[in-house]
């Protein structure tokens, strides 16, 4: 028998946040594995939403690609709402 594939587990504590990553588990399917995620990370109703993602499936960058995949964004300031003035009939911002 071959070793069943890793998962990564991401948990919502609640409506409105982020998923954060909480740990990983071994499962043969994606049903398994949400069944082994929320009986590992949701035993006292920490969450309201799980992901998990077969870890063979995450590309990540790493840490040496920082300057080619982030700086360029930094001069790039129309992004940031900072930038814009609001009309005097938008008050309620």
């Amino acid at each position: 028998m071959s070793a069943w594939p890793l998962w990564e587990v991401f948990v919502r504590a609640r409506r409105g946040v982020s998923h954060v990553h909480a740990g990983t588990v071994h499962a043969p399917d994606a049903e398994i594995a949400l069944q082994n995620a929320r009986d590992l990370f949701t035993r006292r109703s920490e969450g309201v939403s799980l992901w998990v993602v077969r870890s063979s499936d995450i590309t990540a960058s790493s840490g040496d690609d920082r300057a080619s995949l982030f700086e360029p964004a930094e001069d790039k300031t129309f992004r940031h709402p900072s930038d814009f003035e609001l009309p005097d009939a938008v008050s309620h911002m």
